[in-house]
């Protein structure tokens, strides 16, 4: 049995890692510009509340990219012999489990005040002098909260595409719908103003649903990654096309049969094992080794592969079988 084991990241990516690093630590600080501004202006209403703690969940998810990136590419250990790459899958779980789980509290709660019928009330402020309605703070605050997160948002996925990084996508993918999140608050304060009370908890429960909605989708990603499904692309539709690939380049080589392989996904690298069938014994190690190499030089996510050269496949005769029976 041959083994292969390669770096986390080839020496070309790890620029795009530092650029994706410096982009979060910006989200962070931007983000945390964005709560402390929201929380001078919170008021009464139940969308800049909603607003608020959605800027606050935003945290997450750059703060976990930037812990799994600091130990993910940590050595193995006698206790951790397959390394510590799922931190990254981890991390993204708790991501998606705190969404979830706020997302249907303010959801729930919305929905509370919309049928309680509780009125909301935005009162006025001095401000240089000045008397002025408070709402008239809340809008440019939350337009502060809502269109640079989307320009961060598209700066990521390009970087978490060429990284597989799943968290770094969900991150871009939630910055990038925050103009959302901040529209519809506008559109709860705006009613306020107009005496509409029914429209701040309407868009509060938009708001909800759509942080319950990232929860939702991301905590089925999480879990499924970590139940090790076959890899898929990084915007989990399809099954990774690197698979087939792998495989096919195996079955070219000129003394293997057939192949039966298996790839898993840990963070954003492929463990797998492949088993194949020989037509030619002779210089085994050597052969394996060249497979090896040659599956490593295909792409550099595929990061430790077992192959195995047997006789006959696992399960060839029960197959065979079932192929004559049905013909």
């Amino acid at each position: 049995m041959g083994r292969a084991r390669s770096a986390e990241l080839p020496p070309e990516l790890q620029q795009t890692l530092s650029k994706a690093r410096r982009l979060e630590w910006l989200t962070i600080a931007y983000l945390t510009s964005a709560v402390i501004l929201l929380a001078l202006v919170l008021g009464s209403s139940q969308a800049m509340k909603t607003a608020w703690i959605e800027d606050l969940l935003s945290l997450i998810p750059p703060i976990a990219f930037l812990l799994a990136m600091r130990f993910n590419s940590r050595a193995p250990t006698a206790r951790f012999p397959y390394g510590f790459h799922r931190i990254v899958s981890i991390a993204h779980l708790c991501s998606a489990l705190a969404l979830f789980v706020m997302g249907t509290y303010l959801l729930v709660e919305s929905i509370i005040k919309l049928i309680t019928a509780e009125y909301p009330t935005i009162n006025s402020v001095e401000l240089f002098g000045q008397t002025i309605w408070l709402g008239w703070l809340m809008l440019p605050a939350l337009a502060w909260s809502g269109l640079p997160a989307v320009f961060l948002g598209r700066a990521k996925i390009t970087l978490a595409e060429e990284l597989h990084n799943k968290v770094l996508y969900a991150d871009a993918k939630m910055n990038k719908a925050d103009w959302l999140t901040a529209s519809a608050a506008m559109v709860g304060v705006v009613g306020i103003g107009f005496g509409l009370w029914w429209l701040d908890a309407v868009a509060a429960a938009l708001i909800s649903l759509d942080i319950t909605k990232d929860g939702v989708s991301n905590l089925r990603r999480a879990v499924v990654d970590l139940m090790d499904q076959t890899p898929t692309t990084i915007d989990e539709d399809d099954a990774d096309p690197l698979h087939e690939r792998l495989a096919e380049m195996l079955r070219d080589l000129d003394w293997v049969e057939d192949v039966d392989l298996r790839l898993r996904e840990e963070g954003q690298v492929y463990f797998g094992e492949a088993v194949v069938v020989s037509y030619d014994e002779t210089n085994i190690p050597e052969k394996v080794e060249n497979a090896i190499k040659r599956a490593r030089d295909l792409d550099w996510r595929i990061y430790d592969l077992a192959l195995t050269p047997v006789r006959e496949l696992p399960g060839t005769d029960e197959r065979t079988a079932k192929g004559e029976r049905a013909g």
